[in-house]
């Protein structure tokens, strides 16, 4: 068999010399894409996927799911408790039997709703707080919307304060049952307890802190304040109830809000 050359050799390694660097520039191209894919996948991921933990005090008549950047609370509206709102045939109905002498009970009654409300799922706090609108402005844990401190018009609740039922709570013109102060219901354990959130993702808690009862004057203008609480051991903004006016939210939402409809 004839042997090869050392000229016939250079030259096939000359022409296959390109080819490899070819093929070398090729392959590190083609890591460094399947890089930047790996890259911008990760990053595309790397948001939250699940609800704040504090969300798993919610009751199983709320719905919780996750939107992109937003938790999603749905409800029917309905109170777990009785109430003299509910029809007379409803074995929901009582009578009021709370310690209200000027009780009057107003000509609403409760029906069921659609409540979907869109919360951030971290909340941002605002320079400064956004007004509440009339109608829902968070949810308590029990799927009951939560009112700001007024009336409709814009009023205060002096005259409608005597329409509460026993639990703190009326229904709207709609139907539509509401808490404008402390849920009596869900602080009946604890007066500490966490009772909701609003539409800005700040959670809401009873009256009293460490043994303490809480007074406006130990909040800010939105009536909340930062400290640990027994979902947030390390601190959170929160607001409180408290038993005089604003009763849950004052000057607005201290952080960003979120939607609601119904």
């Amino acid at each position: 068999m004839r042997q090869p050359k050392i000229k016939e050799i250079k030259s096939a390694l000359l022409w296959a010399s390109p080819i490899i660097a070819i093929a070398t520039i090729t392959l590190i191209f083609a890591m460094a894409a399947c890089s930047a894919t790996a890259t911008e996948a990760t990053a595309t991921n790397t948001g939250n996927t699940s609800a704040p933990d504090f969300y798993k005090n919610f009751s199983s008549a709320v719905t919780v799911s996750v939107d992109g950047d937003y938790v999603v609370l749905k409800s029917n509206g309905l109170p777990d408790h009785k109430s003299p709102y509910f029809s007379r045939s409803s074995s929901q109905y009582e009578a009021y039997n709370g310690s209200n002498p000027n009780f009057n009970l107003a000509p609403n009654t409760i029906a069921e709703q659609q409540l979907v409300m869109r919360i951030p799922i971290t909340p941002v706090k605002q320079s400064t707080p956004s007004a509440t609108p009339l109608g829902p402005i968070g949810m308590a844990l029990n799927g009951v919307a939560i009112f700001n401190q007024y009336a409709g018009g814009g009023q205060p609740l002096t005259g409608e304060i005597d329409t509460f039922d026993q639990y703190d709570g009326h229904p709207q013109q709609t139907g539509t049952y509401h808490y404008h102060a402390e849920p009596y219901y869900l602080t009946r354990a604890s007066k500490e307890a966490l009772v909701g959130v609003l539409l800005d993702g700040y959670p809401v808690y009873g009256p009293m802190e460490n043994g303490k009862a809480i007074t406006n004057a130990d909040l800010d203008a939105a009536h909340g304040h930062t400290t640990p609480t027994k979902e947030f051991p390390n601190g959170i903004y929160h607001y409180h109830t408290t038993a005089t006016a604003p009763y849950i939210n004052g000057s607005g939402f201290a952080g960003v809000p979120g939607t609601t409809t119904r």
